[in-house]
Parts: structure tokens; sequence; C-alpha cells
């Protein structure tokens, strides 16, 4: 199957436009880390001292930066969904665009 160069552009516009779409999803993703690698000394146990044979809890800190994790995910997830949906659709529209393109070839071959 090969594409007239007019198709072709159009294609690459469309791939183009799934790879800004996938970069911004990734760069929400990437501002989520860095907010939680920052929040992370926050999150970890004040050392007063050592209480003999007690140590810290590694639960609680999981639990902490979980419930952390989570209220930072949920301010972003509009965005998130947004950006999945529209990733979604693009997706879509190239392997329309390839299926339509692939009968158009497939019919001016049988001719």
């Amino acid at each position: 199957m090969t594409l007239a160069p007019e198709l072709r552009r159009q294609l690459s516009r469309m791939e183009e436009a799934r790879r800004q779409t996938q970069r911004h999803l990734d760069m929400v993703d990437r501002q989520i880390a860095r907010r939680m690698t920052a929040l992370i000394p926050g999150l970890l146990p004040r050392r007063t001292h050592y209480r003999r044979g007690k140590a810290t809890d590694p639960s609680a800190f999981l639990e902490r930066y979980r419930s952390q994790l989570a209220v930072l995910t949920a301010e972003r997830q509009p965005e998130i969904d947004a950006l999945s949906r529209k990733l979604a659709r693009q997706e879509q529209a190239i392997a329309r665009f390839l299926d339509r393109q692939g009968e158009a070839a497939d019919m001016s071959e049988q001719v």
C-alpha cells in the first residue's frame, strides 16, 4: 500500500498531533511525579528520639504517600481524562484512515 504524497502528509499530520497529545499526557505524569518527589521529606516521620525496641512504622509512610498521590492525581484527573479521550480519538482516526487507504489500494489493484 503506497500513499499519494498528499495522503502521506495528512497521515503525518495526524500522527504528529497524536505524538503531541501523548507528550502532553506524559508531561502531566512527570509533573505529578516531581511534586510527589518534592513532598517525600514532609511525609517521612519526625525523628524526635528512638524509643527502645520500637522502630518507625513503614506502612504509615506508604499510607501517607498513597494518600497524597491520590490528592495530586485527583487535582489533575479532568485534564488526564480529557487527554486520554483525545488520544483514543486520534488513534481511532489514524486506524480508520489507514483502513480506508488500504481498502482504496486493494480496490485499485483489483481494477
